[in-house]
C-alpha cells in the first residue's frame, strides 16, 4: 500500500475521533479483560443502545468470571432477556468455566488462546487482544470493513476478509491499537450514518433475514417466556408464545439439543 495513502486515512480517522469519539461508552472506560470479553459478546449484532442498558446490569449480577461460571445457567439466560441472539449467552458462561478450570480465572492475552475458548470467533479475540490488552493484532468488523472499502478498495466488489485484514494491517496504528480500533468503528458507524453502507462489496456477505416470523424470533420468544416461568408445558408455551405449535416443538427440540432447555415431569424450563 502507499505510505502517503495510508497516512492520509490515518489522519480522517483521528481527526473524526478526537471530535467525535465515542467516550462515553462504559467498556471504553475499563482495561478488565472480563468487562471488555462482557461486551464485545454483547455486541455482536446488537445495537450498542441495547448493549449500554444490558451492560451494568449484567455485571453488577456478575462481577467476576468466578461469579459467572458458577452461576446456573438459568440465571445467565434471565440476566441476558432483552439482547437477543441467546446462544451468545451459554458461550460466554461457558468460556467462563473453561477460562477458572484451565487459566485460574484470567482472561489469556493470546489470541489463539482465546480463539479456542467456546463461542470466541476471530473478531472477539482480536478485541479482546486490542482493548483490554493493547496488543496491536489485526482485526475485523462491520465498521472497521466500512472504513477499508470506503478509503482503500476502489469499485471493486467480492472482496474476501483475507485481503482486508491485511489492509487493516498495514493501516492500523501500533503504537496505540486501543484507541485506534475504537477510533475506526466511531468513524464507519459515521460514514453508515451518512448512508456509505458497502459491506456488500464483500465476498462473505449475506442479508440478514427478517426478524418479524423468523426462526429467531420463535426461539427467542420461547427464552422470553421460560425466563419469566420457572417450568411450563408445551400447550403453555404455545399459548404464551402465540407461535404455530409445530414450530415450537421443532424449537424445543433444537433448543433442548443445544442445552439451552431441559424436559422434566412433562414441564420445560431454562
Amino acid at each position: 500500500m502507499d505510505t502517503k495513502e495510508i497516512a492520509r486515512v490515518r489522519r480522517v480517522v483521528w481527526a473524526h475521533y478526537k471530535k467525535n469519539g465515542r467516550h462515553d461508552l462504559l467498556w471504553r472506560k475499563t482495561h478488565d479483560p472480563y468487562k471488555i470479553l462482557v461486551s464485545e459478546i454483547m455486541l455482536q449484532q446488537t445495537q450498542v443502545a441495547r448493549v449500554i442498558e444490558k451492560y451494568s446490569t449484567f455485571l453488577k449480577k456478575f462481577p467476576t468470571i468466578p461469579s459467572l461460571a458458577r452461576a446456573p445457567l438459568r440465571e445467565v439466560l434471565v440476566a441476558w432477556q432483552g439482547l437477543g441472539y441467546n446462544r451468545r449467552a451459554k458461550m460466554l458462561h461457558a468460556a467462563a468455566q473453561v477460562i477458572v478450570q484451565e487459566h485460574q480465572s484470567r482472561v489469556p492475552h493470546e489470541y489463539e488462546v482465546l480463539r479456542s475458548l467456546p463461542g470466541i470467533g476471530p473478531y472477539t479475540a482480536g478485541a479482546v487482544c486490542a482493548f483490554a490488552y493493547n496488543t496491536p493484532v489485526p482485526i475485523l468488523e462491520t465498521n472497521i470493513r466500512t472504513v477499508l472499502f470506503h478509503h482503500l478498495v476502489g469499485v471493486r466488489t467480492e472482496i474476501p476478509d483475507s485481503e482486508l485484514v491485511i489492509l487493516s494491517a498495514h493501516l492500523l496504528d501500533k503504537k496505540r491499537p486501543r484507541e485506534w480500533y475504537w477510533a475506526m468503528m466511531d468513524y464507519g458507524a459515521y460514514l453508515k450514518a451518512q448512508g456509505i453502507k458497502l459491506n456488500t462489496k464483500s465476498k462473505h456477505y449475506t442479508k440478514q433475514t427478517t426478524f418479524e416470523g423468523s426462526d429467531r424470533q420463535v426461539r427467542g420468544a420461547i427464552l422470553r417466556v421460560l425466563a419469566q416461568y420457572p417450568a411450563l408445558t408445551e400447550q403453555s408455551l404455545i399459548k404464551h408464545t402465540g407461535a404455530v405449535p409445530e414450530r415450537i416443538r421443532t424449537h424445543l427440540r433444537a433448543l433442548h439439543k443445544e442445552g439451552m432447555v431441559q424436559k422434566q415431569r412433562g414441564r420445560w424450563h431454562l
